[in-house]
């Protein structure tokens, strides 16, 4: 039974994508190969998620512990993240796709800054789907942040939470996630939307997230609608 305490025309799906690395190693190609497959997937979760109520999409594509992987490997990521904005502008523009990127910047590299930069530019106005991607990102690092921004100590939550958008780099405030999907059969958060994530409901597959199609996020987006929602009330609460 879905709780009526929440508006659900505004929808915040957020996803951990996990599992590129050992789907290419279970098929004997290279770590890298993965990658690459993976940034399929986002291109087909993008494509679908507009049709299946999903509003806001924010997608874990590099955390701050992930500089400490090989060296080869980084520069492969940046490589595909780089090509990512460059090439997928246009469909961004043409799709009604709004493309921000949240995170640090300052550890990028120029030409990488410069293609986030101008694909954030070039679809502002797209209204069809907010598509967030993580880059350099850690959220215990972003409320640091977000903390050194403020001088009050009588802060709401709403408060914080613009606090924590601008800490982003984002012009409004942190959204809070509805549905969090990990693939690749792992269960945690690793340190992703912890402060939005409060009362998201999670969703774990096995599913390694090259292999993850329209049909997974219809699968998860099922379950989310066959949960009660209560926000900490009583179940008769949640039913007025």
């Amino acid at each position: 039974m879905q709780s009526t305490l929440q508006d659900y025309s505004f929808f915040h799906t957020a996803i951990i994508m996990d599992g590129n690395g050992r789907w290419a190693t279970q098929r004997g190609l290279p770590r890298g190969e993965g990658h690459r497959e993976g940034a399929k997937a986002v291109r087909r979760v993008v494509e679908a998620a507009p049709g299946l109520g999903v509003s806001v999409l924010t997608l874990y594509a590099f955390s701050s512990d992930n500089w400490r992987r090989p060296e080869g490997e980084v520069k492969q990521l940046m490589s595909l993240l780089y090509e990512f904005f460059q090439n997928e502008k246009e469909n961004c523009i043409a799709n009604g796709v709004r493309l921000s990127v949240i995170g640090r910047r300052d550890r990028l590299s120029l030409v990488l800054r410069s293609a986030i930069s101008a694909a954030e530019n070039a679809t502002r106005w797209g209204g069809a789907l907010h598509l967030r991607i993580a880059v350099d990102y850690s959220s215990r690092d972003s409320i640091l942040r977000a903390i050194s921004l403020s001088e009050r100590r009588d802060l709401t939550r709403e408060d914080f939470s613009g606090l924590l958008g601008k800490a982003n780099n984002l012009d409004d405030r942190a959204p809070d996630v509805d549905l969090l999907i990990r693939t690749g059969g792992e269960q945690r958060l690793s340190d992703y939307l912890l402060w939005e994530s409060a009362y998201a409901e999670l969703f774990f597959t096995q599913r390694m997230w090259p292999d993850f199609d329209k049909s997974d996020l219809e699968e998860a987006m099922s379950a989310f609608h066959h949960r009660e929602r209560r926000f900490g009330a009583a179940p008769a609460q949640a039913a007025r």
